[in-house]
């Protein structure tokens, strides 16, 4: 037995799909995605089978798929479920507003699952409607994990009570179709080349650790610290942790020459590893924020929405160089967030791509559709009500004061 598979545990799952709400939620941020999620939902449930946390790896086994779909809207996606081992529950709608019986229904099947003679190790649940809450509350009090999946904008309580959350812009790299197979994942004992042509030598070859430090930066919402990385290195490969490092004097020394495709900052200590296609030395913890001491106000609006923690002057630029980069180009989500993030970075200010993403998911959960070349004032205003929005529903009491000072903030006016 290998020591990948002694080290990696098997949770026994319990999986609830809220459809509408994942479906319309997506639709807003990527249409591609939200059919991919309806049409191929073996490939992202494959996807969600593994995952790494601070124990270490895990593999899930979901002993109940349960999908609540309101019929009369997507009856055409329901084969599909059906086909991936799902139990398709119909939920049709029971008011004039449209609104269906999801929500009992997968709480009363969830309450049920908790209380079943079969202990369920997780729960994961698929929806970003923070009625949930409560649910995923029993379920910590009855010492289960909780996995949120979201397709928008879940409410930070929410957020909170889950041990592991799967944000939006993770679920549409979720649901896409896998790619060809890249170097790290070729046989360690590669065959000799033919005719007499040499290895590649730009990529180290494979190795429990290597792969071990991929999986667990690749799947990171944000730049890990250095020691965590090199904890799921050494469960890999526990030889690492006796040898200096394989002789190399040091974890980011070993990292460059096993991993030289990850970002690395080994300072301030403990360092950090991040995946560079997504992140890069502005996303660090304290970047973008450096030196800014925000109002108490706007404080508590971070705290409590999770919007990027930017100055005036900075949200100012990223709301134009967005606006300016949908105007000269056809929007596409990943490069848009890519160029807006290097536009930005370009006029000297520090902002990562992961604020770039979340102003982009923002004005798209509100409806601005960024194919159609908004203005730079559009953009703005379409922002400013989805963050005002986001105070309102998490229960801020607002003075119009103080919405004047949050709109002014977030939409890069000085005052």
């Amino acid at each position: 037995m290998s020591i990948e598979d002694v080290e990696t545990r098997r949770l026994r799952c319990a999986l609830f799909v809220d459809f509408d709400n994942v479906y319309i939620g997506l639709q807003r941020l990527d249409k591609a995605a939200a059919e991919a999620f309806a049409v191929s939902p073996a490939h992202w449930l494959s996807a969600l089978e593994s995952g790494s946390d601070e124990d270490g790896d895990f593999t899930r086994r979901f002993l109940v798929r349960s999908c609540y779909l309101n019929p009369s809207a997507f009856s055409q996606f329901r084969p599909n479920f059906t086909r991936a081992g799902f139990s398709v529950v119909d939920c049709p709608s029971l008011t004039q507003q449209g609104k269906s019986s999801a929500d009992i229904n997968l709480v009363l099947d969830a309450v049920d699952a908790l209380a079943a003679h079969t202990r369920y190790d997780e729960f994961v649940i698929v929806s970003a409607d923070a009625d949930f809450t409560p649910l995923a509350l029993r379920c910590r009090a009855a010492d289960r994990r909780v996995t949120i999946v979201t397709a928008g904008p879940a409410a930070s309580a929410y957020r909170a009570v889950a041990d592991t959350v799967i944000t939006a812009d993770e679920l549409v790299e979720l649901v896409r179709e896998p790619s060809a197979p890249e170097p790290e994942d070729e046989p360690e004992n590669e065959p000799a080349p033919k005719n007499g042509g040499r290895r590649r030598a730009s990529t180290p070859p494979a190795g429990p650790a290597r792969r071990a430090v991929l999986r667990v930066v690749r799947s990171a919402d944000k730049p890990l610290h250095g020691g965590t990385v090199a904890e799921a290195a050494k469960r890999a490969d526990p030889t690492l942790a006796g040898s200096d490092w394989a002789g190399s004097g040091g974890f980011f020394a070993w990292l460059a020459t096993v991993v030289p495709e990850l970002g690395t900052a080994s300072k301030p200590s403990p360092g950090w590893v991040w995946d560079p296609k997504r992140f890069s030395e502005a996303d660090l913890p304290g970047a973008e924020g450096e030196g800014v001491d925000l109002p108490p106000l706007q404080r508590q609006v971070v705290e409590v929405t999770d919007i990027p923690n930017l100055p005036t002057e900075r949200y100012g630029v990223l709301l134009a160089e967005l606006a300016k980069d949908v105007r000269a180009h056809p929007f596409e989500r990943a490069e848009t967030a890519r160029r807006v993030r290097d536009a930005c970075q370009a006029a000297g200010e520090a902002i990562g791509r992961a604020s770039v993403n979340a102003v982009i998911a923002g004005v798209l959960y509100s409806g601005l559709d960024l194919t159609t070349k908004p203005t730079a004032a559009q953009v703005a205003a379409t922002w400013t009500d989805y963050v005002v929005g986001l105070c309102r529903g998490a229960r801020m009491e607002l003075t119009s004061q103080d919405e004047a000072a949050i709109r002014a903030w977030v939409g890069g006016k000085k005052r």
